[in-house]
């Protein structure tokens, strides 16, 4: 895979090796010409990036925005990789973008759509049927009733106990929903500096004051979640290893962890937490790809003032003499003058690629170099001529059944799976039966494949970003893959012969297309000693920079990977708040 639009493909006959130049979905740039100087300069058109631009220009700043490579959407991006098939080529779901962002920008109105997903997910057994019968399988979906006959199949006592299960984390959830919508407590704010500006940070403590009301009694239940392994968590609710399973996966996805890691039980909440349309716990497939939501937040920008330019890779960060930001320079040397500069990239990008080193302490540096953005994901796109047909729940003439709209999950009949398979990319190996995540979108979005086609989405765990210390070759990256569907040819028989091509994308793959450091799809591990106060660090959970007019507005700051648009949305407030009191 030489060039982020270049990938080899495998017909059918002969299964000869054939490159495709692939297109992909362009955002163009603003038809306005790139000013000499703006309010405020965006580095990176991600989605945060693009939500950030809007509620600048909306607050009454010129904003510009530049993304580096040819295409909006960052990590939320939709690329033609082989003629005619459209793919979510990084991230490939959406539910956690907040409700409030979705209306402030009116994006349903700027040409979000989203196909929602019932049932949701899907886990089949790889076993002998009985008696002539199909192998089990697993599916879950908003319908209690349906979810425990389901259950039942493997546990009547866990069908009985998974109603109560998931209130307690929708009751947990439902308590930490306020600390998304806004930065951290500024505790330090409170305890130094004048009283105007003490009293102004104790309003930041009121979200936590909310949180821990409402959480009330239920403290140390929520304080065990956050920092107990899943594994402690799901066993005592549940003794059925399929469902243990599949309720990991949600705790374990792009983390390098395993079911037994402590610190893990937190992301189970996000099983709960996703809100789409007013409807909990709802993840959908956003029609076109998730360059979808790129394109609509952008076109809210847009609609604002804000000038977006692809093509546009930045150098560096211009430092004034009086040690403050004061634009940025492009790497053909363009300089572009701004009150403010904020960073959609990865905190290590922003100040070990963008910042000039002298502006930085070396103690700074050394806490930027020790954030971990350990990664154990590597994306695989398919295209396929034909629907993969389930052993586990077979449908005729290539129709789709309730389950191909799902999370659909391999090699998850057990946790000691998933806990193998993490430990050998652990040890610098990647898995020889690694935790699989395949979604097929095409089945509710037509607009994606040619007729009869579909693109599937294979999100697999675990891959080291370097094998047994060595970097990934071109052979490494086929051998994995070859693994990866001969699994998944043992669950869908004849899913390797539909294959028309793929595109496969290691951990440092995702690094170099995406400016994704270590090839982390949350800009820096979503573990407790990274979250809230502490991420990406202790002194920089505000989004402001030891840089004056210096701000982070990407998935590295508070809450995190996966909730869309927060982070950026809470650095435009910080923005603009600064701005006041300057």
């Amino acid at each position: 895979m030489a060039a982020a639009t270049m990938a080899a493909a495998w017909t059918n006959r002969g299964r000869r090796a054939v490159i495709f130049l692939g297109t992909v979905t362009r955002c163009a740039s603003s038809h306005t010409a790139l000013k000499s100087q703006y309010d405020a300069l965006v580095i990176g058109g991600g989605h945060n990036g693009l939500v950030a631009a809007a509620y600048l220009q909306k607050g009454g700043l010129r904003t510009a925005v530049l993304e580096r490579r040819h295409v909006l959407g960052g990590a939320a991006v939709s690329e033609e990789i082989f003629p005619g098939f459209q793919f979510s080529r990084c991230s490939y779901l959406l539910s956690l973008l907040r409700p409030h962002i979705y209306a402030d920008l009116e994006l349903k109105k700027h040409g979000l759509k989203v196909y929602m997903r019932d049932p949701h997910a899907f886990t089949p057994m790889l076993e002998e049927g009985m008696k002539g019968a199909p192998p089990r399988s697993l599916t879950l979906g908003s319908d209690l009733a349906m979810n425990q006959m389901e259950i039942g199949k493997f546990s009547q006592k866990d069908a009985k106990a998974y109603a109560d299960f998931e209130a307690y984390l929708q009751k947990l959830a439902g308590a930490i929903h306020p600390l998304l919508d806004g930065p951290p407590a500024d505790v330090p704010g409170v305890t130094a500096g004048s009283l105007r500006k003490r009293l102004a940070a104790a309003k930041t403590l009121m979200p936590l004051v909310k949180c821990g009301l409402k959480l009330g009694a239920n403290i140390p239940a929520f304080y065990e979640l956050i920092t107990a392994p899943a594994t402690k968590i799901l066993n005592r609710w549940f003794e059925s290893e399929p469902l243990k399973a599949t309720l990991a996966t949600d705790a374990l996805i792009g983390a390098m962890c395993g079911p037994s890691s402590p610190g893990n039980g937190y992301v189970l909440l996000h099983h709960v937490m996703g809100e789409l349309e007013k409807e909990k716990g709802a993840w959908g497939y956003v029609e076109g790809g998730m360059g979808g939501v790129s394109q609509a937040i952008a076109s809210s920008a847009r609609s604002y003032g804000v000038d977006i330019f692809t093509e546009k890779d930045v150098g560096q960060v211009l430092v004034g003499s009086d040690g403050a930001a004061k634009g940025v320079v492009l790497m053909d040397g363009t300089e572009i003058q701004s009150k403010v500069v904020l960073s959609n990239a990865t905190p290590y990008v922003t100040f070990k690629n963008l910042t000039p080193k002298a502006a930085l302490s070396p103690e700074f540096i050394k806490a930027i170099d020790q954030i971990d953005y350990t990664s154990p994901v590597t994306k695989i796109n398919v295209a396929v001529d034909k629907l993969p047909n389930f052993l586990a729940s077979p449908t005729p003439d290539d129709k789709p059944g309730p389950h191909h709209q799902c999370s659909i999950h391999l090699n998850c009949e057990n946790m000691e799976i998933l806990e193998t398979a993490y430990s050998e990319a652990l040890n610098g190996r990647p898995s020889t039966r690694p935790m699989l995540e395949m979604t097929i979108p095409s089945v509710l979005d037509p607009t994606l494949a040619p007729p009869g086609c579909h693109v599937v989405s294979l999100f697999t765990q675990f891959t080291p970003y370097h094998i047994e210390g060595r970097e990934w070759t071109d052979q490494d990256r086929e051998a994995f893959a070859d693994n990866v569907f001969d699994w998944v040819e043992q669950y869908a028989p004849g899913f390797k012969k539909s294959v028309v091509g793929r595109d496969i994308l290691t951990p440092p793959d995702l690094e170099r297309i995406f400016g994704l450091t270590g090839g982390n799809i949350f800009h820096g591990s979503m573990s407790l000693d990274q979250l809230y106060l502490v991420r990406p660090l202790p002194f920089l959970s505000h989004h402001r920079s030891p840089i004056k007019g210096l701000y982070l507005c990407g998935s590295g700051c508070h809450p995190g990977g996966g909730v869309m648009g927060s982070p950026g949305c809470n650095a435009a407030r910080i923005v603009m708040t600064d701005l006041k009191h300057r």
